[in-house]
This record gives C-alpha cells, sequence and structure tokens, in this order.
C-alpha cells in the first residue's frame, strides 16, 4: 500500500490541476445532484417490523382515519378569546381540514363546548330518567288498582250469575232474560276493561324496558365521561387552547409542504388577531440549519491552531479547504439519496462533523510530513509523494478504522442507524481520498510557500538525552515515566470520575422539551404541559382486536368500548383513556391513552411496560387481543432495541480494534492496552452526556433548559466514532514508538523519542478535532448537541489521557514485554507497514525520529545515528 501511494502522490504532485479539476466536477456533481435530488428529512425514528410498526399497519388497514400522524397547534391569547377570536381560530381549523393531506383538524372551542355541556346533558338524562322512572311507577300504581275494580266486578259478575242460575226456576222468563242480558253486558265490560288494562302492562313494560335502556346508556356515558375527566382542550383561565391535526399517513413524517401551509396561514391569523399560535415538533420538524455560528466558532478555532502550529495563512489554509471540500462531497451526496432513502436529520450534521475533523485532521498529518522533509532539503515533488507512501499510508488506515467502525452501524439491523453510519462513513472516505491526492496536488502549486515567511530548511540539534531516560529531559512522555503508578493512578481517578454519571444512563428519543428554548416546537410542548398536562403531549394508541364482531348495537359498542377503556385506565400510570375509533367490520377498536407523565419521563416508560404485562389479562378479559403504538411507544420501543443490540455492537467492535492493533504492533500488550484505553474513553465520554443532559450539571453553560433521557442511539454512535479516531491516534504515536524501538532504541526509550516524533501534531489534530465537535454543541439541531459534547469529551480524553499520558505510563512499567510476540504468530500475521517504514529503506530514506536524524540499520537491525549537514539552499 505504501508504495502505491507513493506512486500515487508523486502522480498528483506532477499532474496538480488535473487533479483538480477532477475533484472540481466531483464536488461540481455532488452539489447538483443535492440541489436537484434533495428531499426534506425528518426528525422521525422508524423500525421496519418492530412491534409498535406492526400495530401501527393493523390500524392503518382496519381504521385508516386513526392511523394518521398526529400534530398539535396551540393558540394563545393573554387577555383570553372574544367571540371573534373564537370564530377566527374557527375559520383557520376549517381552512386547514379541506386542505389535502388533512384528514382532521378539531376545533378547540366547539369540542370544549361540547365537553362543557356533556355534563348538563348527561345530568338532564338523568334526571327525565328518574321522572320517566317515577311515571312508571305511578303507572303500575294505577294499573294495580284498576285491575283490582276489574277482578271485583268479575267477583260480582260471578256472584250474579250464581244467583241467576240458583233462582232460574222461580223467575219469570222476562226477569230471567233480562238479567242475562245485564249479565253480558257486564262481561263484555269487564273484557274490554281487562283488555285494556293489558294494553297498558304492555306499554309500561315497554316504557320500562326503554327507561331501563336509557338508564344503561347514560351510566354507560357517565362511565366513559369519569374515563376522560379532567381533559380538556380550552385552558380553565381561557387563554390557551390546544386543536389537533391528523394528517394522512405518508411515510414516517407530516408532509413539509402541509406544515408549511399550516404556518403561513397561522402567521396570517397572527396579523389579524394578535393570537399567538405554537406548533408542536411533528408539524415544524425544524431542521433547515445544518450549520451555524457556534459550528463556525469550532472551525475557526481549529483555523487558529493550525495557524500556530503551520505558521502560515496557505499551509493553515489547506487542510480547511480539504475538510471543506470533503464535507460537501460527502454531505452532498448523502442530501442526493434522500430521493430513494429515508433519513433522519442528525445524518448529515453527524457526517459533517466527521468530515470536517478528520478532513483537517488527516491532511494536516501529510502537511507536517511534507514540511519536515523540506526542511530536510528533499526535492518538493520526492517529499510529497514519500509524504503520501509514509504518512498518506498512516492516514488510510485510520480512516479505515473509522470506515469500518461506522460502516458496522449495519449489524445493530436498524436501519435509520445503520444509513447514519454509511453516510458518516462515505464522508470519512471522501477525507482519506482527498488527503492522498488533492492534498499532493495542492502542495504541489503551493511549492516552499506552505513553509510560510521561514522557509529556510537548516535543522536545530537533536538534544541528547541522559542516558537514563527517566532522569533525562525528554517533555512529557520522561516526566510520566518518572512516576508512572501515579499517573496510572490519577488518569484512572480523572477517568473514573468522568465516567461515574454513565452508571445512571437512561436512554430515549427526543421530543418538544429537548427542543430550543425559543422555538416554536418548545412553546406547544410547555404550553400543553401546563395547561392540559404532561401527558397530552405524548398519547399512547392502543389497539383491541375482537375474537369476534360486537353486535350491530350501539349499545353493545359502546359496552364493549368503554369496559376496555376502564381496564386500560386502571393500569398505573394512565391518566385517562378515550376510544377514538372503531372498524366498519365492528372487530378493532382504538383508544387514545394519556399518560400521567410526559413523553420522555420515567412514568410514561413504566406505563407502556405495565400495558404490556397488562395486556393478555384485559384481553382475556374482553375476547380482545391488544396491541399498542404511537410516538411515544415508538420512541420507548426504538430506544430498548437500541439498548438491546449496544453489546453485540461493543463486542464487534472490540473484536475489531484488537486485531486491527494486533496487525499494526505485532504485540499481544499493547492492543489489549489500547482497547482498554478506549473502554476508558467511552465511559467518560458516556459520563460527561449523562451529567449535563440528563443530571443537568452545567445547564446554563450547555443551554439545557430541560434535562432527560440520552439520545437512545447516542452510545453506538460514540462507541463507532470514538472508536475510529482513538485508533487514529494510537497509530500516529504508539507506531513511532514501535518504530523507534525497531530501529535499535531501548523500549523505555523509545517510548519518548517516539512519543516526541509525534505529539506536536496528535496534540494539534485532537485539538483541532475538539474545537470541531465542541462547536456543535450549541448546534441549531438540538438532537446533535449531546452527539458534539460527546465526541469532544471523548476526544479529549482519549488523546490527552488515555494516549498521551495512560499508554506512555503503562509501556514504561511494561518495557520490553510490551513488544511480545509468539513467534509463530509473528510469522503469521502480514506486516501492514502502517508508517511506510519498508518504503523509506526502498528509497533509502529514513526520517526518524524527528527528521533531525538519519537512522541507517545495518544488518543486526540496530541503528547509527548520522548528524545530519545543514542544507544551504
Amino acid at each position: 500500500m505504501a508504495s502505491f501511494l507513493h506512486r500515487l502522490g508523486r502522480w498528483c504532485a506532477n499532474h496538480p490541476w488535473r487533479t483538480i479539476v477532477a475533484w472540481v466536477l466531483v464536488v461540481a456533481a455532488a452539489s447538483t445532484a443535492a440541489a436537484t435530488l434533495a428531499k426534506p428529512l425528518s426528525n422521525e425514528f422508524s423500525i421496519p417490523g418492530s412491534r409498535f410498526e406492526a400495530v401501527l399497519t393493523q390500524l392503518k388497514a382496519e381504521i385508516p382515519e386513526a392511523a394518521g400522524a398526529m400534530g398539535t397547534v396551540v393558540f394563545s391569547s393573554d387577555d383570553g378569546f372574544d367571540d371573534a377570536d373564537r370564530a377566527a381560530v374557527g375559520d383557520l381549523i376549517e381552512e386547514w381540514g379541506q386542505r389535502d393531506g388533512v384528514t382532521a383538524a378539531i376545533d378547540p372551542f366547539s369540542l370544549q363546548a361540547q365537553l362543557d355541556a356533556s355534563d348538563g346533558q348527561l345530568t338532564d338524562a338523568r334526571e327525565e330518567l328518574r321522572q320517566g322512572r317515577a311515571g312508571i311507577e305511578t303507572g303500575w300504581s294505577e294499573l294495580r288498582a284498576a285491575q283490582q275494580e276489574i277482578d271485583n266486578g268479575w267477583t260480582q259478575y260471578d256472584g250474579g250469575l250464581a244467583a241467576l242460575d240458583e233462582n232460574r226456576a222461580a223467575l219469570p222468563p222476562e226477569a230471567v232474560a233480562e238479567a242475562e242480558a245485564q249479565l253480558e253486558q257486564a262481561r263484555e265490560q269487564l273484557e274490554a276493561g281487562q283488555a285494556e288494562l293489558d294494553a297498558g302492562k304492555q306499554e309500561l313494560e315497554a316504557g320500562a324496558a326503554e327507561l331501563t335502556a336509557g338508564e344503561e346508556q347514560v351510566a354507560l356515558g357517565e362511565r366513559l365521561a369519569g374515563l376522560s375527566e379532567g381533559m380538556r382542550f380550552v385552558s380553565e383561565d381561557g387563554t390557551v387552547a390546544l386543536a389537533q391535526v391528523q394528517f394522512e399517513l405518508e411515510g414516517a413524517a407530516v408532509d413539509p409542504e402541509i406544515g408549511t401551509f399550516l404556518q403561513e396561514t397561522g402567521e396570517a391569523l397572527e396579523a389579524d388577531t394578535g393570537i399567538t399560535v405554537d406548533y408542536s415538533q411533528s408539524i415544524v420538524q425544524d431542521i433547515a440549519s445544518v450549520v451555524g455560528t457556534t459550528e463556525a466558532v469550532g472551525i475557526a478555532v481549529a483555523a487558529i491552531v493550525l495557524l500556530v502550529m503551520l505558521g502560515s495563512v496557505l499551509a493553515a489554509g489547506l487542510p480547511l479547504l480539504m475538510a471543506l471540500v470533503g464535507v460537501g462531497v460527502g454531505v452532498g451526496g448523502a442530501m442526493a439519496l434522500t430521493q430513494v432513502v429515508d433519513m433522519n436529520s442528525a445524518t448529515p450534521a453527524l457526517a459533517l462533523m466527521l468530515g470536517l475533523a478528520v478532513g483537517i485532521d488527516y491532511s494536516l498529518f501529510l502537511i507536517n510530513r511534507h514540511r519536515t522533509q523540506l526542511r530536510q532539503g528533499m526535492a518538493m515533488t520526492d517529499s510529497i509523494a514519500l509524504a503520501t507512501g509514509t504518512s498518506g499510508n498512516a492516514v488510510v488506515f485510520a480512516g479505515m478504522t473509522v470506515f469500518i467502525a461506522l460502516a458496522a452501524l449495519v449489524v445493530t439491523g436498524i436501519p435509520f442507524l445503520g444509513v447514519m453510519g454509511l453516510v458518516a462513513a462515505g464522508t470519512v472516505l471522501v477525507a482519506v481520498l482527498l488527503a492522498i491526492t488533492l492534498t499532493p496536488a495542492l502542495l504541489s502549486l503551493l511549492g516552499t510557500r506552505v513553509l510560510g515567511r521561514r522557509r529556510g530548511t537548516a535543522r536545530r540539534q537533536v538534544p541528547e538525552y541522559a542516558e537514563d531516560p527517566v532522569r533525562g529531559r525528554g517533555g512529557w512522555a520522561a516526566w510520566v515515566q518518572r512516576r508512572p503508578w501515579a499517573v496510572i493512578v490519577g488518569v484512572l481517578v480523572i477517568v473514573g470520575t468522568m465516567a461515574f454519571p454513565a452508571l445512571d444512563i437512561r436512554l430515549g428519543l427526543p421530543d418538544g422539551s429537548s427542543e430550543p428554548a425559543d422555538s416554536t416546537a418548545y412553546a406547544t410542548f410547555d404550553l400543553t404541559r401546563e395547561h392540559f398536562g404532561a401527558g397530552a403531549n405524548g398519547p399512547i394508541v392502543a389497539v383491541a382486536t375482537m375474537d369476534a364482531p360486537i353486535e350491530d348495537s350501539e349499545s353493545a359498542l359502546m359496552e364493549a368500548q368503554v369496559g376496555l377503556a376502564e381496564d386500560l385506565a386502571h393500569v398505573p400510570g394512565a391518566e385517562s383513556v378515550v376510544p377514538f375509533g372503531v372498524s366498519e367490520d365492528r372487530t378493532t377498536l382504538a383508544f387514545q391513552i394519556v399518560p400521567e407523565g410526559g413523553p420522555a419521563e420515567e412514568v410514561t416508560v413504566d406505563l407502556v411496560g405495565n400495558l404490556d404485562n397488562s395486556a393478555d389479562q384485559i384481553g382475556e378479559a374482553h375476547a380482545a387481543e391488544l396491541g399498542f403504538t404511537g410516538a411515544t411507544v415508538a420512541n420507548i420501543d426504538i430506544s430498548q432495541q437500541l439498548a438491546d443490540v449496544l453489546p453485540l455492537y461493543l463486542v464487534v467492535v472490540v473484536g475489531l480494534s484488537l486485531v486491527l492493533l494486533l496487525l499494526v504492533f505485532r504485540s499481544i500488550l499493547v492492543p489489549l492496552l489500547a482497547t482498554g484505553g478506549f473502554l476508558l474513553s467511552i465511559a467518560a465520554s458516556f459520563g460527561a452526556v449523562v451529567a449535563v443532559y440528563q443530571w443537568g450539571v452545567a445547564d446554563w453553560l450547555f443551554g439545557v433548559h430541560e434535562p432527560g433521557p440520552i439520545l437512545s442511539f447516542l452510545p453506538i454512535l460514540l462507541i463507532g466514532v470514538l472508536f475510529g479516531l482513538a485508533m487514529d491516534y494510537q497509530v500516529f504515536l504508539v507506531t513511532a514508538m514501535r518504530e523507534a524501538h525497531v530501529h535499535g532504541e531501548e523500549a523505555r526509550r523509545a517510548i519518548v523519542s517516539g512519543f516526541n516524533h509525534s505529539a506536536q501534531v496528535v496534540t494539534a489534530a485532537a485539538i483541532i478535532m475538539i474545537s470541531v465537535f465542541g462547536g456543535f454543541v450549541f448546534a441549531h439541531l438540538a438532537m446533535v448537541r449531546p452527539i458534539g459534547l460527546g465526541l469532544a469529551m471523548g476526544v479529549l480524553v482519549d488523546a490527552f489521557l488515555v494516549r498521551m499520558t495512560l499508554t506512555p505510563a503503562v509501556l514504561s512499567l511494561l518495557g520490553e514485554k510490551a513488544w511480545w510476540l509468539p513467534r509463530w504468530l509473528d510469522r503469521t500475521l502480514p506486516d501492514m507497514d502502517v508508517e511506510g517504514s519498508q518504503l523509506e529503506r526502498s528509497l533509502g530514506v529514513d526520517t526518524y525520529p524527528d527528521g533531525d536524524v538519519d537512522v541507517v540499520p545495518d544488518a543486526a537491525g540496530a541503528g547509527h545515528d548520522h548528524q545530519l549537514e545543514p542544507s544551504r539552499d
């Protein structure tokens, strides 16, 4: 690889304009593709095939009108709403409801009026039923009295008929005929009266049945009202109204065009009435700005570091140019892919962060090596080619470790995370390609101007160290060697303290509370929480699939809905439950469960767990199968799946690090030390993020107005990214120590000389990365902020505490044992030649260790130091 890169660097240096034109075409293609093919990003997360998606798919098939995305709009007026305000809001809601893509828009004032009236209606209905029951009782009393009269009449009739039969022989025929006629008339009257009484009885029985049905219906209504008791859509003080807008389910998020339409018409209402209109996160999807002023500050700090280190505006500008070109190509290509791939808003932001950081660092490594060689007196093209073959080789290896770690995110099986990893990995790959092609081309055009004003090539003398480097003056590494145990304990205490908060980590996905405090999404979340309860910001959808269709009667349907809703409402953590949909075949019922807490609160997570645990029991009691979905359930499910896959990914990354480091350092203990250090860096990074964003430590500094759970995919993301970056510093620092040892230096002295050889450029590279990542701590996108802090703290700990402090201390204690490798394994492993030492020897050049000493290995593998003569050109 080193030889190939040497030839590539020479070709690019000899043909700079061809190389530049090629990259200009690539940038133009990426920019054009992004401009023409890019689709809006979203803040939604999804995992196809997951529990919540399966339930949502069923809901969409059975009750389409209940399956669409839901958004909240809050209207507020300090002085309350008058009739004109209510009418204006009603007209706006009606306009929204007629918009294509909107399935329902509910006027909060009309709905609140219905809720307020329902209590009175139930009271009136109950009074009417009471009066009706009293009327029925009176009717039964009158009926019983009339029946008694009829019964008495029959008794008299029977007595008269008996008397006639007894005296029939003694009475004249005319008297008998008259008596029989009278008795027949009485019988007919009694029969007619009985028939009338029977009809009245039937009427009373029917009335009683109807009254009983009415009482049951009112009782169901009262039970239903009790389920939603306290639910409001206009605040008690009359200053805030909450409207819900339901959208057609098109992909994972609300159509941005519809969101824009709602906001534009809302602005017109604000201008006409003075009412303030705020929109929930799902409607706004405010992701227009990926780079803001704070990110630019990070880049500015990086520029200052480059200028101080390189001492030349042109030299300092070159790594920045490489980084900008890299992110232009990487992010532009990613945006073009949104045409065929759903992409989260954090995806290009992550690619931007990494592209800037590694783009600057990788180019810096080559430029630094080239400047050193020029000051030695090496010819321009030869220097560019050699820098590309040596430092470029290390850059390729380091870049590949980052690439592999990020691309390995696909093993999680979570699509949005895999896309995020692949896009970031692609941007890193572009940075590597730029470093080994465009950087040599531009260095060729810059010539000696890359050295700045001091272009002389005279070299300083190599300081003579004492025989024992522990007592000698060797800078930071030698200072560490003099007190290794104290250093190790100190580092472990510092890192352990930083990592302690990670033990309390709680994962979740962002909701409105994590939005910037001055955003409309946060205003909606906060107003809703204050006036309507925190749970109104994240209702849960329950879907019940009945074993058999519900009877075709209103009371049977209502009985099934209320019975299920009451059992769901008894689950700990549920504030209210409202039925809101039924399928045409009456086999599927939908319910909205409002939690006691907000979407990201632990009480809501517990509620979802309680619902899962109660689902079988409730379903069995009602001959139904229950499932749960909605944004809140989706966030909890995704967070849990990410937490479940985290150990697997960590094992993959740790295993990969051990294999790669074994190939590079040809040692057993050094890879174990490097991997252990990587785990320390990860733990410290997690701890810093938890302390700031979950505990609220220094919230005033980091703009954390509401601490909450940590972004659920952040741990996996930090592991992947920091693994690659940690390998960068490990490669550039420890390979120099290994090379010093291979060149014949005693193990402990090699640590000092190797460290001094690479420390300056690694320090600058780390500061640059920390600056770039730190700039994103105050990014416009709230989701990106903890990523920026985690990466910045991870690089800080890994570079300065682990690689530049802990590693020299432990290696000093290990001495020669650090480089032990079984002979059979030494023969088996390929020689990676990461720093291009074999290339240098093949060219008859060896600039080890710092450009001041020419080490020529002898047959025994030792080295002789030859002082270089000052250049006179």
